[in-house]
């Protein structure tokens, strides 16, 4: 397997978590740009693989987004975001159906169907919400991957700019958090966060020499594949996978809602913070031998 890994290939993964799961992931990315690590501009990634927050983040690291103008927009007011949180009558939709499903596709239809029949904000509120957060909203030139699910069928859908499906789209698909957000459409179904059947979907980056996986929520739920169980079969194959999750003091900024916009300034903070002390593992997995 080893022969099959193409040296030059490095990876970042972007997990899902909520507002605060960008805040977070942006501080970070701010943060090892401080320490000479720009992953945007200076020194990409050749795949960027988003799912649910990290759809968000990813677009914009792998469009080349200037770090720090992205830090200083999670800063700002969030004038143009809608607060929520899991409501408990979802969180126990979650556990009845991680009981009830024998595997991972049945158990995210299951959840599918919940997300189908949710009182939510219109599809174009939530569309208009994705847009305000891409300060560019076309797919970049970098392969940039990015994952949901089929709302009926709970199968996978892998999104790239070959897709035929706008970029705003791609990320509201992705971020469509069951029960919270609409299912949003495209080609005629509908599609839900991609972290119902998985947190990170760090699989994708099978064959690259190494990846940086950036996982706000590391915990699985029923069959969700956790990012440990990916990075341990990448490992297999002979990659180099960094698993990087927030701290105490980012949890404490975090808090217990991931939903709260008012949480995100915190939470980017905290990850700037935390950058400083991963910065070194992660420049000897990005830059070996530098």
């Amino acid at each position: 397997m080893r022969g099959r890994l193409r040296p030059a290939m490095r990876a970042l993964v972007l997990g899902g978590g909520g507002i605060t799961g960008v805040g977070w992931e942006i501080g970070l990315l701010a943060g090892l740009a401080d320490a000479g690590l720009d992953l945007s501009v200076a020194d990409p990634p050749d795949l960027v693989v988003g799912t649910s927050a990290g759809s968000v983040v990813g677009a914009q690291v792998a469009s080349g987004v200037d770090l720090q103008e992205a830090y200083a927009r999670q800063l700002a007011a969030p004038v143009h975001e809608i607060g929520s949180r899991m409501k408990p009558g979802t969180l126990l939709h979650f556990g009845w159906a991680a009981l009830r499903a024998p595997d991972a596709a049945q158990f995210a239809a299951r959840i599918g169907r919940m997300a189908l029949a949710a009182p939510t904000v219109s599809e174009a509120d939530r569309l208009a919400v994705i847009a305000s957060r891409l300060p560019v909203r076309r797919w970049p030139e970098r392969r940039l991957l990015l994952s949901a699910v089929d709302a009926l069928t709970g199968e996978v859908k892998i999104l790239d700019r070959d897709s035929g499906v706008p970029l705003v789209e791609a990320v509201a698909a992705s971020c469509a958090v069951p029960g919270v957000w609409p299912p949003v459409t495209i080609g005629g179904r509908r599609y839900i966060d991609g972290g119902v059947r998985s947190g990170t979907h760090l699989d994708l980056a099978r064959g690259c020499a190494c990846a940086i996986a950036l996982v706000p929520l590391p915990r699985s739920f029923g069959p969700i594949t956790s990012a440990a169980e990916h990075a341990r079969q990448l490992e297999q194959q002979g990659s180099q996978v960094l698993i990087v999750s927030p701290d105490a003091a980012a949890r404490k900024a975090i808090g217990r809602n991931v939903l709260d916009p008012r949480r995100r300034a915190p939470a980017a903070q905290a990850g700037r913070a935390q950058a400083q002390t991963v910065a070194s593992r992660v420049r000897g997995l990005w830059r070996p031998g530098a």
